[in-house]
């Protein structure tokens, strides 16, 4: 426990600022690339995606697919909705990194093969549902903190993650066989395991100086950004593309 209270205060005084550059910096390139959302399109603002509004919602707009982006455990009167199904990227490789803190395992325990997003089917578990993709790249284990190399593994892959939901939907892309493998369920990150990582990642790499990790900019000379505006303790914004929603 004091490890992951620890760890809180070190990445509070640290490694936020990067974090929200880098973020920053993404949400900009994000906007260049993809059109905004067309303002005739449905979308709610609620305090829970489980709420009877959002499930009314979610029936009148009668989706084929839903994109979870939130922390929520979604009900069953949720994930049942639409027709294909309700998904998730989740930050790691299923099912051997379940939980919300997928990557930053993988990458405390040197698994860096196991560094990814998963495109996950939502069932009434805890990342227990049908996986339909993985998705890996490069990163720089030294300089990004594991927030960015969490984002970045789903930020880099987002065309080739709608074009498996559309096959998904297509009934072309079927699940992947986990059967056998390891499956757990991790924690809390841990400062000790945090700073283990990058003396590992700095050994790897042949640099013999501690990673610095500055607020004033973001990573591989991408700039900073303004921080991030306020946003609702819990929003759900349901966007409809053709059929496909977020929450």
């Amino acid at each position: 426990m004091l490890d992951v209270v620890a760890f809180r205060f070190y990445q509070r005084l640290f490694l936020t600022g990067a974090d929200e550059a880098y973020c920053n910096f993404r949400l900009a390139d994000l906007k260049a690339r993809y059109p905004e959302v067309r303002k005739d399109i449905p979308t709610l603002i609620a305090t829970s995606p489980n709420t009877d509004e959002c499930v009314t919602f979610l029936k009148a707009i009668d989706p084929d697919v839903v994109i979870a982006s939130c922390k929520h455990i979604l009900k069953s009167q949720v994930f049942e909705v639409p027709r294909t199904g309700a998904f998730t990227l989740h930050p790691g490789i299923c099912p051997e990194y379940r939980n919300a803190h997928g990557c930053f395992w993988a990458l405390a325990n040197d698994d860096l093969k196991n560094v990814g997003t998963t495109l996950l089917k939502i069932d009434a578990g805890i990342d227990t549902g049908p996986v339909y993709g993985y998705f890996r790249g490069e990163y720089d284990e030294v300089r990004e903190t594991h927030l960015m190399i969490q984002r970045r593994m789903t930020l880099d892959h987002l065309d080739e993650i709608a074009e498996r939901l559309r096959e998904v939907h297509e009934g072309t892309a079927g699940p992947i066989d986990t059967a056998g493998r390891t499956s757990a369920l991790w924690g809390q990150p841990w400062l000790t395991k945090y700073l283990r990582w990058k003396w590992h990642a700095r050994k790897r790499s042949g640099e013999p100086k501690p990673v610095e990790v500055e607020d004033a900019k973001g990573t591989n000379d991408e700039p900073a950004g303004e921080e991030a505006p306020a946003r609702p303790s819990v929003s759900v914004a349901i966007r409809r593309a053709g059929r496909m929603v977020a929450i």
